[in-house]
């Protein structure tokens, strides 16, 4: 007699066929022995084909955590969610509408691709760059962008790309990405027939106290041509410099404290004059009072100046800088 399923077990495997995980066909084919059907087209067949584009995704967030900081006058943090490989179709129908949508192109490869943000980012956004909290109240009837809103986030959607292009450079050295249109209804843009595979990277991109989500789709056909580079990802230069990094490194070593210290002349005594010098006696130095004297900057000569007085204290007047050449 078959065992028969508890209803916890009856509740788990309905779960997983609403989710997809189990095919009804494919199991009762095996039972059957018979033909499984297997589509060119389905995602499942292409996972891991680009295991290292998510490599050019980790230099876009550095780059353009950086940019859209500046843009906005705030605190901006990137984070990915992840890769996740769709048939065109399917990739649009998980958009909301209205939303706002970049279709742009990668030169020299083929096809277009497209970058979308969500209403929650598109609102922070607008609402930081006209001067706001950053923290807008979405309305609840989604209703279109304006003109002016759509400005905005063209400018965005550059900015972006712009960064992206950054990252592009290791895999396509004259890559150039190229903004063709915005968009606000998924049902309008048609990048590649609707059974194509595209690649999408999702991030939630973190303003001050408000979250929303930005994703790159680009289909197959036009990383098809790299995956070669992809697949060898030592070979992409990951050590690109972290512009962040960068910047608070430049500004720490802006308050390293030097050492500084005139030089007013040297002389040339012997031992004896040494071992008979008293109070009141002069020693003659190999420099006048008109000559100029050298400054060094932690051990280094690297101005001439003039000796004098300022505001009581000791001082010099820096005429000029040191040049390598007569420095060595």
């Amino acid at each position: 007699m078959d065992k028969l399923l508890t209803k916890d077990e009856i509740e788990a495997l309905l779960a997983a066929v609403a989710d997809g995980r189990i095919d009804p066909e494919k199991e009762l084919a095996h039972e059957r022995g018979g033909v499984v059907t297997y589509d060119l087209f389905n995602t499942t067949a292409h996972k891991g084909l680009m295991p290292n584009l998510d490599i050019v995704y980790d230099s876009f967030i550095r780059y353009h955590r950086v940019s859209m900081s500046n843009r906005l006058r705030k605190i901006v943090e990137i984070r990915k969610i992840g890769a996740r490989p769709y048939k065109s179709d399917d990739f649009l129908k998980t958009l909301p509408s209205p939303v706002c949508m970049g279709i742009f192109k990668i030169d020299p490869l083929k096809g277009a691709s497209v970058v979308t943000m969500d209403n929650n980012l598109v609102y922070a956004i607008i609402d930081s760059v006209l001067g706001g909290s950053g923290a807008p109240s979405i309305m609840e009837n989604n209703r279109l962008y304006t003109s002016i809103e759509m400005k905005i986030m063209q400018k965005m959607m550059k900015d972006a790309l712009l960064d992206m292009e950054k990252a592009w450079v290791p895999l396509v050295h004259d890559a150039k990405m190229n903004l063709l249109r915005m968009e606000m209804n998924p049902r309008l843009v048609n990048i590649v027939p609707p059974e194509y595979l595209v690649v999408t990277m999702e991030m939630e991109i973190q303003i001050e106290n408000t979250r929303g989500s930005m994703v790159f789709a680009i289909p197959y056909m036009t990383v098809d041509p790299i995956k070669e580079k992809l697949k060898y990802g030592g070979q992409i230069d990951t050590e690109t410099r972290d512009p962040k990094w960068t910047y608070k490194l430049s500004n720490e070593l802006s308050e390293a404290p030097m050492a500084i210290n005139v030089e007013m002349g040297h002389a040339t005594i012997t031992l004896r004059e040494l071992m008979h010098l008293e109070c009141g006696d002069t020693i003659m130095l190999n420099k006048d009072i008109l000559t100029p004297m050298v400054m060094n900057v932690g051990g280094v000569a690297k101005f001439l100046g003039t000796p004098g007085v300022y505001r009581g204290n000791k001082a010099l007047q820096i005429l000029r800088n040191i040049t390598r050449e007569e420095v060595l």
